[in-house]
């Protein structure tokens, strides 16, 4: 791993402990919900906040509270894209990507020869006499990047870099983040709370809830079994706790569930939305999976409608808008519901 940190953290409330790697040339990304600790996270292998623990990039010791080592974080070769970019307004663009070269040293021409470089990589050559007001949010962000990229530094770390955009920009601006990164040689670190950011710039993904790591693996593992409610919601995925006995699980709620699988002890219970079939009156035949639930609410999408579920097993089934409207069905309203047996996922709690 070119980056290894352990890091523990005390702040507002906020408990960080969380522990990670990071190979060279590997983007990974941290998820979680607001007030987890992402930024905290960032902020301290920036050297910004003091930490219990230990952080190594690329064989360097950059802070270890153990033996009293703390490289400053001017010295440390990290670039930062903070979320809301804090570009120097009174500065020109030039100037802002610039400004770290000359914090290191170096002098002003060759720090403006630098910063002329990376703007036109990024493809904001004509923009840089133009101040930060004069900018669109797409291109500040590619100002941000290009600063922080300009003093090579040998780990990347961005905070949230899509979210001062508008929807209409983000797609595009992702797509062009994707390609900067995949360009640049050292070790990078997002944060984000976007799934769809999430899956579309990491390599891997850890997931961190209430200052902890609950999950990390690529965004096809946490899609196919999701460990926490959170992550579930994430992929669209039903989430419960259950003990089985062979293929059949009685879940925390009470509710009884059979599996093609089998297991045994604790497990986590996925089921997909859209595999839950929804009726007024009790399905025909012989499902191994039914029961009676009442409607909690609705919402109403584009092509899908999604239904919560109460009581004895509180999920969400996705439907069709035309099966809806079949079922006509409301808020407050008792169905009838069913899952097949193949689409019970079962795994290890």
């Amino acid at each position: 791993m070119s980056l290894s940190a352990s890091i523990e953290v005390r702040l507002d409330g906020l408990h960080l402990d969380v522990r990670l790697g990071v190979s060279t040339g590997e983007t990974l990304v941290v998820l979680g919900p607001n007030g987890a600790g992402k930024t905290t996270l960032l902020r301290s292998l920036a050297g910004l906040l003091p930490l219990r623990g230990r952080v190594v990039l690329d064989g360097e010791t950059l802070e270890d509270s153990a033996a009293g080592v703390r490289v400053p974080t001017e010295r440390r070769p990290i670039g930062f894209v903070f979320q809301d970019y804090l570009l120097f307004p009174r500065m020109s663009v030039e100037d802002n990507v610039a400004f770290g070269l000359r914090a290191r040293g170096a002098g002003r021409e060759t720090s403006r020869r630098e910063a002329r470089a990376w703007l036109e990589r990024v493809g904001l050559g004509d923009k840089a006499a133009a101040r930060p007001s004069a900018l669109s949010g797409g291109q500040a962000q590619r100002v941000a990047l290009a600063r922080a990229l300009a003093i090579s530094p040998r780990l990347l770390l961005l905070d949230e870099p899509l979210a001062a955009l508008d929807a209409g920009a983000r797609g595009e601006v992702r797509r062009e983040l994707r390609r900067h990164l995949s360009s640049f040689p050292g070790t990078r670190l997002l944060v984000t709370h976007d799934p769809v950011e999430a899956v579309a710039l990491g390599d891997r993904l850890v997931v961190i809830e209430h200052g902890r790591v609950v999950q990390e693996g690529a965004p096809e593992e946490l899609g196919r079994r999701p460990r926490s409610p959170y992550v579930a919601t994430l992929v669209g995925l039903n989430l419960a706790r259950g003990r089985a006995d062979g293929d059949v699980v009685e879940l925390a709620s009470g509710a009884v569930l059979t599996a093609a699988a089998r297991a045994k002890g604790d497990v986590l219970v996925a089921l997909p939305p859209r595999a839950i079939a929804l009726y007024r009156s009790r399905p025909e035949g012989s499902p191994r999976n039914v029961w009676r639930a009442r409607v909690e609410a609705l919402d109403v999408g584009r092509e899908s409608v999604r239904v919560h579920l109460g009581d004895p097993l509180p999920v969400v089934a996705e439907v069709t808008a035309a099966a809806l409207a079949d079922l006509e069905v409301r808020a407050g309203d008792e169905l009838w519901a069913s899952v097949k047996a193949s689409e019970v996922e079962l795994y290890p709690a």
